[in-house]
């Protein structure tokens, strides 16, 4: 496992979500967007999976697995790349479970008070029709790409 550094590890923390992506039977790149539940300096990310679907049966056959989240403001970003273990829902440790419902709580509010502030009449919360997680994706990172284009990366921020 590879040791994340502060930013890192920070930068992961404050992103909503990221893509993910897996290979399949073809070795064919499979992208889906999933939410990170916990990220440890020690190498080790949480990603919560709802859907028993396409990156489930990748990981089922082949661990290999990105994670790359961007922010377009700042135009910086990272990519971590794996190897992931599935985690049955059954095992999943109930502080994570905590910590995932904490974050759909704070996705709900941050739209409900967006709408609020832009006078936007809305009752769409997508985040409140989420299932229960299906199974936990464990990842062990092995290498740290950095996105942020070296010019940029000399600029304070």
């Amino acid at each position: 496992m590879k040791t994340l550094s502060y930013d890192i590890v920070n930068f992961f923390e404050k992103q909503g979500f990221s893509i993910v992506s897996t290979l399949d039977l073809e070795g064919k790149i499979h992208c889906a967007a999933k939410g990170i539940v916990g990220i440890e300096k020690q190498g080790k990310v949480f990603l919560i999976d709802l859907y028993k679907a396409e990156t489930f049966k990748n990981l089922k056959i082949n661990p290999t697995i990105s994670i790359t989240s961007v922010d377009e403001h700042l135009f910086m970003g990272y990519t971590l790349k794996g190897k992931a273990k599935i985690v049955d829902r059954d095992k999943i440790k109930s502080h994570i479970i905590k910590a995932w419902e904490e974050r759909v709580i704070k996705r709900i509010s941050k739209r409900v008070i967006k709408s609020i502030k832009d006078y936007k009449k809305s009752g769409h919360h997508p985040e409140a029709k989420f299932p229960h997680p299906e199974y936990l994706i464990e990842v062990d990172v092995e290498d740290v790409v950095d996105l942020t284009p070296a010019h940029l990366k000399k600029i304070p921020r």
